[in-house]
């Protein structure tokens, strides 16, 4: 353990000397009020220290520790439903020791140490294990049974194994290795944060997050394992994506790391999410949910931690089998912690200050996403799937996360201020997002929900295509320049605009939908638009068909709960036909 002093501090940089048996992100204690923090760069014996606490008042002299060991998350029962800070420490168990006011250097383990589980072996004494296998479960909350698995680097057979109620800290298990040692198994593992955990395979991204959001699932979606950016202005909705993607995601498990956005915000998320019904299970959302909160007037160094630890736990109930969404809200401000600390290291600077290693920095946190078979010998899948938000200065996406960002996510859900401003929400841009998933996932689209569903999609994008291209002449000549089949062009994409991508995430039957329901919607707004193209064959005028009473109902029906839209369907199909056939004749008869 090595031992040296401060020589200088500079805001969350601390440079000590004396440290040269110190190693590269070693965690450390510095000054008597022993603050975290974590060696980041050494010269000779000189450490620098990113400190993860207000370093206001340190001065030179103070003594600076190491501990030995990398920055670690303590993996097991008791991180659900919990609310932790940027470095794993929980902010609940901190208020009930000190109260209100987080103070310096306080020193609270992450996982209970006196609560005990309730410890069922799936395995017997004999058998063999290795890394990853599952040797029992605990009922962690009524939602989520958390498996107990053998820590990386433990191959042998089971000593003992025994039922009961255990700390996260007292074995479970003792399993003896073919060196004759016995290892004790506990209910919790430790993790190094920076490094990623092994798997045995990662697989194709070809099965979709279903989202329930309709301009995601069907013309933008993220696969189950893929990784999405979300890049906005202010106000155009990003944290309420994010908070959707969280309630509705078909994630068993979900990670919401607040990284540098606003207190309110976060604090929105900790009132909402308790209150919330999980449509899954009935219980409330928090019941599986880890929260991380770090938000931005929380010490900046921390920021850069809190992905890392977010990560590391997603990773912990992937590797169990699980399908995870982590949620980070947002990089941008991750980046700008470690745009202030290369410059406090006097680093060479990138693009707008950033640091040169910016981009591989948010490869490294992006490639830990995947579907992936775990270790362990019963060949188990899990996936995490990661969807970070980016807040670019002005709504400008020309800037450096931005653009290093979108080289490595793919899935690019472009928040647009104007249709925030229209009151058209999500406020995903059509024209400007993607989603690179769609060709491997159509093959699961189109046989898990319907043949057709990707001829479906391609038809409504051509639409909206079309009506980018047709504005630009209304905008130069006015609409009466339009022919009669380009009007209507124009108002099938309306419709689809209004009836189908606008989604009100606040009421109760519009906030989620299923595939089965988008697939019906897409057909109605397509079948009014193929009857108005026969009804304009049949001479019927463009103004008669526009204004069609069942057009209201069409609008209607993503209001309709889940149980009565086959009925409502096929009685708007039945009007419209008829609707249609009235129209038509009293064409002829005129």
């Amino acid at each position: 353990m090595s031992k040296g002093t401060i020589k200088k501090v500079a805001g969350p940089l601390v440079i000590a000397e004396g440290m040269r048996d110190a190693n590269m992100f070693d965690v450390v204690r510095v000054s008597e009020q022993r603050l975290i923090g974590e060696i980041i760069e050494i010269h000779g014996d000189q450490a620098s220290i990113q400190v993860y606490e207000e370093t206001s008042g340190l001065g030179p002299g103070e003594p600076v520790e190491s501990t030995g060991v990398p920055m670690s998350v303590e993996l097991g029962p008791g991180l659900i439903s919990n609310i932790y800070d940027g470095i794993q420490r929980p902010l609940e168990a901190i208020m009930a020791k000190i109260g209100n006011s987080l103070a310096r250097g306080v020193e609270v383990p992450s996982l209970d140490r006196e609560k005990k589980w309730h410890f069922v072996p799936v395995l017997k004494a004999g058998d063999s294990v290795s890394a990853g296998d599952i040797i029992g479960t605990v009922q962690e909350t009524d939602v989520v049974t958390q498996k107990i698995m053998v820590p990386f680097g433990i191959v042998g057979e089971l000593k003992s194994i025994a039922e009961g109620d255990y700390t996260v800290t007292e074995a479970v298990a003792v399993v003896k290795t073919a060196d004759g040692d016995d290892r004790e198994v506990t209910l919790m593992q430790k993790w190094p944060v920076r490094r990623g955990r092994p798997y045995k395979q990662k697989l194709s991204p070809d099965r979709p997050l279903v989202t329930g959001q309709r301009v995601i699932d069907t013309l933008f979606p993220i696969a189950k394992g893929g990784v999405a950016a979300v890049p906005g202005p202010f106000g155009s909705g990003k944290t309420v994506v994010q908070h959707q993607l969280a309630k509705w995601a078909e994630a068993d498990i979900v990670v919401y790391i607040g990284c540098g956005e606003r207190g309110n915000e976060m604090t929105d998320v900790l009132n909402e999410f308790p209150e919330l019904k999980d449509p899954k299970t009935g219980r409330s959302l928090m019941e599986r949910t880890v929260l991380i909160a770090n938000t931005s007037d929380m010490p900046v160094a921390a920021r850069e931690a809190s992905i890392y630890t977010g990560i590391t736990i997603a990773e912990y109930f992937r590797d169990m089998g699980f399908s995870v969404a982590l949620m980070a809200d947002s990089t941008s401000r991750w980046a700008e912690a470690l745009r202030e600390m290369s410059g406090r290291l006097e680093e060479m600077p990138g693009e707008e200050g950033y640091p040169a290693y910016l981009g591989s920095r948010l490869a490294q946190f992006y490639e830990r996403a995947g579907r992936v078979v775990t270790l362990g010998s019963d060949g188990r899948e899990g996936s995490l799937s990661v969807i970070g938000a980016v807040s670019p200065p002005g709504g400008d996406i020309s800037e450096p996360v931005s653009q290093a960002t979108l080289r490595i996510v793919k899935v690019f859900w472009s928040l647009d201020a104007q249709l925030a401003y229209q009151r058209h929400f999500p406020a995903i841009n059509w024209l400007t997002s993607y989603s690179l998933y769609v060709d491997t996932m159509a093959k699961w689209f189109n046989t898990s929900v319907h043949e057709d569903w990707m001829a479906l999609r391609q038809r409504i994008m051509g639409l909206l295509q079309d009506e980018s291209e047709l504005d630009e002449i209304v905008k130069l000549v006015g609409m009466d320049a339009l022919s009669a089949p380009d009007r209507l062009k124009l108002e099938a994409a309306r419709s689809i605009r209004e009836d189908f991508l606008h989604q009100d995430a606040f009421h109760e039957v519009d906030t989620f939908t299923s595939l089965e329901k988008q697939y019906k919607m897409m057909q109605l707004v397509l079948a009014f638009y193929d009857s108005a193209v026969e009804g304009l064959r049949s001479g019927v005028s463009v103004d008669s068909l526009v204004k069609m009473a069942v057009r209201e109902r069409i609008g209607r029906f993503k209001y309709i709960p889940g149980e009565q839209i086959g009925a409502e369907y096929e009685e708007i199909i039945k009007a419209l036909s008829n609707e249609i056939a009235e129209l038509a004749k009293q064409k002829e008869e005129f």
